[in-house]
């Protein structure tokens, strides 16, 4: 049996005496595919600040690979692309393969050299989004959805255990979406990585995810994305 990627057990925070969650019980497991979904100030954001480690929970316990997240030295292990990534600089004066590269600044460190295996390491992740093409373009050239592609390429370039992506979608058009689901169901099935995806966004997201959580400060639905159209169709009837 593997060791879950994030434990997080009976786990509760509130924010000036206000309930943001209640009683988290939440798990990732190598290979997961899982879309969080939920109404505005149901607590989905506060969740992954807590997996990130930039707040800690007033009760419970979060584990990354079995470990106190208090104790986790490789903060890389867990990618992040937020979606203030689609509000990108245009004028910001960096290349595709320079932004790619400052992803490795926290493992090799600021005035260290890039080597070839670093140089080989930038451009498989963006080979790996299918941008390769645009290596040395100016990221403020790109559309809205290249430049998503480019900072999913920067969080890969550190092969994290888990990707996490907060409203990806956000300001892209329909036919970027669609190719956005695809390039995420790729990396899913063909590079076996492991996504946790926060989205309102909710009909694409169901024809990819493997599993779906529901969050209302409470984990109100976990499941399969079949068993979560049962339970949809079931909040509706019931006016919830």
């Amino acid at each position: 049996m593997t060791t879950p990627i994030i434990t997080m057990n009976n786990v509760s925070y509130a924010y000036e005496k206000k309930t943001v969650l209640n009683h988290i019980d939440f798990s990732i497991e190598k290979g997961d595919f899982i879309g969080l979904i939920g109404p505005n100030g149901g607590g989905k954001t506060t969740l992954v600040k807590l997996m990130l480690g930039l707040l800690q929970p007033n009760s419970g316990t979060i584990k990354i690979l079995n470990e106190p997240i208090k104790n986790l030295k490789e903060r890389h292990q867990i990618g992040f692309v937020s979606q203030k990534a689609n509000s990108f600089n245009k004028g910001f004066p960096a290349t595709v393969f320079e932004v790619v590269s400052s992803g490795l600044t926290a493992k090799i460190g600021y005035f260290h050299f890039f080597k070839k295996k670093h140089k080989d390491k930038v451009l498989r992740a963006i080979e790996q989004v299918d941008m390769l093409d645009y290596a040395f373009e100016n990221i403020g050239s790109l559309s809205g959805g290249q430049q998503q592609r480019i900072f999913i390429a920067r969080a890969l370039v550190n092969d994290p255990n888990l990707l996490i992506l907060d409203e990806p979608t956000v300001g892209i058009d329909e036919k970027n979406v669609k190719r956005f689901y695809r390039l995420l169901h790729q990396l899913h099935q063909n590079d076996n990585l492991t996504l946790l995806l926060i989205t309102h966004d909710t009909a694409p997201m169901l024809a990819y995810a493997t599993q779906i959580t529901y969050l209302n400060k409470e984990i109100l639905f976990k499941g399969t994305t079949s068993d979560y159209l049962s339970f949809s169709s079931h909040e509706k009837q019931i006016g919830v």
